[in-house]
């Protein structure tokens, strides 16, 4: 049950807090819901809650990841250095910072507008492997998501922030799918989340309904200031090359449209 289904335009009137204990006390099912706030402009979207795709509750600290040093991330693959190059050389990242996720490293780099490295992390994926959200997941309740639909997607994502139920501040990778982008919970020690994060290699960093999990300390000292209000993410596919996922050989026009049908909201 979706609460955008029960109550379409009341969601929109009442104010942010109470809008979204009505929608959390309608999703049964969800151990966390994630809302997005309204930005500062005047053409700002209407706060809409949604299930955030987390496998444990929220902590009570948005510092709960920085107990643990994360491991070191392997340094950037070919692929990495090679979409990043291209995204530059093409303008294809808008001027804006960047991100490339490899989802067979569990690590995500981290670019200026100008394509220097500003950075590196491992993170934590969704449990599944494979580069495709289920259609319609965003709308389904967190306990009927099924172990194999737990994915984080593959495609080139206008990235921007939001909030959750609690206030903590997140960036939506696909809002549609309800995939964000946020700092690691450990509310459920027995998912070993911090420790996932601190291991060396990837193993073991599938373990999400598809959000992905970063440390405390680098989301709030690397990504977050970084990013600002608006940054591009790349998330490389795990299940063919990158360039033929993109559709990089095609004509600048055919890419153009490709990539304005995988930008969240569209």
């Amino acid at each position: 049950m979706n609460e955008k289904r029960l109550f379409p335009h009341l969601i929109r009137r009442l104010p942010g807090e109470l809008a979204a204990a009505l929608a959390a006390a309608t999703l049964a099912g969800c151990s966390f819901v994630a809302a997005r706030p309204p930005a500062a402009a005047v053409s700002a979207p209407p706060a809409v809650s949604r299930p955030a795709l987390a496998s444990a509750p929220p902590a009570a600290s948005p510092r709960a990841g920085a107990a643990l040093p994360a491991a070191v991330p392997p340094p950037a693959a070919a692929a990495v250095r090679e979409l990043a190059r291209w995204a530059v050389r093409t303008g294809d990242h808008e001027r804006l910072p960047f991100g490339v996720l490899d989802k067979n490293r569990a690590a995500l780099y981290l670019f200026g507008p100008d394509g220097k490295p500003r950075g590196a992390t491992t993170v934590l994926l969704g449990s599944a492997r494979g580069d495709h959200s289920v259609p319609g997941i965003g709308d389904r309740p967190i306990a009927q998501i099924r172990p194999e639909e737990r994915t984080t997607p593959a495609g080139r994502f206008l990235v921007e922030p939001g909030r959750n139920h609690k206030g903590e501040d997140i960036y939506w990778l696909d809002y549609d799918a309800a995939v964000s982008i946020h700092r690691v919970r450990a509310h459920n020690v027995r998912e070993r989340r911090l420790e996932r994060l601190a291991s060396p290699g990837p193993g073991d960093n599938r373990i999400s309904y598809g959000c992905v999990n970063l440390p405390a300390s680098f989301y709030d000292g690397a990504l977050k200031p970084l990013f600002g209000r608006r940054a591009v993410v790349y998330v490389l596919p795990e299940t063919q090359p990158w360039q033929q996922f993109f559709g990089v050989r095609s004509s600048p026009a055919k890419h153009a449209a490709r990539a304005q049908e995988q930008r969240p909201g569209s």
